[in-house]
């Protein structure tokens, strides 16, 4: 049996989603194979046992990791501790590049194999942790196709597999937009245009731009007063009801026609003529969905100071305009990011038929660049080939 285990660590959410899926595939290639680490629900689903639990050491910015220093100490001593103990053979990392490159190199010295998962975002700032990262893995499976010629011009070999949201959003699943509004009891008139407000799931997502995204939505009915306008708000479970009614809901909501809905996100979206979305996956699931959008990303002023040095080669910021290598979607960034500027950008992404059809050509371009369906089976063929026995 001692051949048969696997160390997985994922650190933050979509780890744990993604790990899950891609220990499912590993066991149906192979079964009997099992499986510890650290992650949280997700892959406690799969079957994976948990030595840690990553909610504890999921933090970010420098002032939280000190906070949670013990944790995250802990955390890294039981894993070496379990594989001392019971040698896996394999160690899987998914992204969490500070906390598994410190794994990766005691798994090194244990003569234990490393497969990387989902690169950290080394083409964005701390490039130089490619070297690294090329020195301490046996493979490395990325999942943005631009990544693995970034990995090329600096010597290292990896391998895309594809992007997994091309299998957990598949539009031609989802239930057709009138099901949609007959499902949540919304009387919707043809001539409505139906737009989507995405700002986020984390709560200093929501506080930064949930205001200006209600803001725009008022602008849009008080301009034109002679069309129909519905506004969905999709909840995420880690978001709760007095958030979004202190940041804006509780001041519109007898202004607008909006929704909050808790459920059937994906299909929600893809009821959407348009939609304001937080930058980051978010825009990438709005394009496979084939839903133009406006990205807006604002941070604090201390924050992005610090970012704009660190990060100044880069001309966007969404990852939708970073896979096409242009803009694709519209991006409003700090100052940028108004209620004047959103409604503009949105009106124009309803109305105007050229720009709408040559967003919706982008995004096109960009959902067949993310690969076929099948990302996780093609890292556990990958995975497994690293594997000691």
């Amino acid at each position: 049996m001692k051949g048969r285990h696997v160390m997985i660590v994922a650190g933050e959410a979509s780890g744990d989603m993604h790990g899950a899926r891609l220990v499912e595939a590993m066991s149906l290639l192979r079964p009997g194979l099992r499986f510890s680490g650290l992650g949280g629900r997700e892959l406690a689903a799969a079957g994976v046992e948990l030595l840690c639990d990553a909610s504890k050491i999921a933090v970010v910015g420098i002032t939280e990791v000190f906070s949670h220093l013990g944790d995250i100490l802990a955390a890294r001593k039981a894993l070496i501790k379990r594989m001392r103990a019971d040698r896996p053979a394999l160690l899987i990392l998914i992204d969490y590049p500070d906390f598994n490159l410190l794994l990766a190199a005691a798994a090194k010295k244990l003569g234990i194999p490393v497969f990387y998962y989902i690169s950290p975002q080394v083409w964005a700032w701390r490039s130089g942790r490619v070297k690294k990262i090329g020195r301490l893995t046996d493979r490395m499976a990325v999942i943005l196709p631009f990544e693995q010629d970034f990995y090329a011009r600096r010597g290292v070999t990896v391998d895309f597999v594809g992007h997994p949201l091309k299998d957990t959003v598949r539009p031609e699943s989802l239930s057709s937009r009138a099901d949609f509004f007959r499902a949540h009891d919304l009387d919707v008139a043809p001539d409505c245009r139906v737009v989507g407000l995405l700002p986020g799931s984390r709560a200093k997502e929501i506080r930064s731009l949930l205001p200006d995204f209600l803001a725009a939505a008022e602008l849009l009915t008080t301009e034109d007063k002679s069309r129909n306008w519905l506004f969905l708000l999709p909840r995420a479970s880690t978001v709760s009801q007095e958030l979004l009614w202190e940041n804006g809901l509780a001041l519109h909501q007898n202004r607008l026609n909006i929704r909050v809905v808790d459920d059937d996100r994906y299909a929600l979206m893809a009821a959407c003529d348009a939609a304001a979305a937080a930058s980051g996956t978010v825009t990438l699931e709005l394009a496979i969905l084939g839903v133009p959008a406006v990205a807006a990303y604002r941070v604090s002023p201390w924050t992005y100071r610090i970012g704009r040095l660190l990060v100044r080669h880069l001309r966007h910021f969404s990852l939708v305009n970073l896979i096409a290598r242009r803009e694709v979607i519209p991006e409003l960034l700090q100052n940028q990011v108004s209620p004047a500027a959103l409604a503009a950008k949105l009106r124009q992404l309803i109305d105007d038929a050229g720009c709408r059809r040559e967003t919706l050509r982008g995004l096109a371009e960009v959902t067949e660049m993310l690969g076929p369906p099948g990302c996780a089976e093609r890292a556990a063929v990958l995975a497994l080939s690293c594997m000691t026995s």
